[in-house]
């Protein structure tokens, strides 16, 4: 756990450098709305495993 954990955090400080280093304000508008999406679709994926396993989905 500790390892996700480390990996996390160094995954959050590479996505805040390259927003950083983005020179236009479009790229980094496009760039943190990737990173989002894809952080909710994760969230999403987490939720329903945990709905399978309980048996509740659909």
């Amino acid at each position: 756990m500790k390892l996700a954990g480390f990996l996390l955090l160094s995954g959050w400080l590479v996505a805040t450098a390259a927003v950083a280093l983005l020179a236009s304000q479009p790229l980094r508008a496009a760039f943190i709305a990737a990173g989002l999406l894809v952080a909710l679709v994760g969230l999403v994926k987490a939720a329903r495993y945990q709905y399978i396993r309980a048996g509740e989905w659909m």
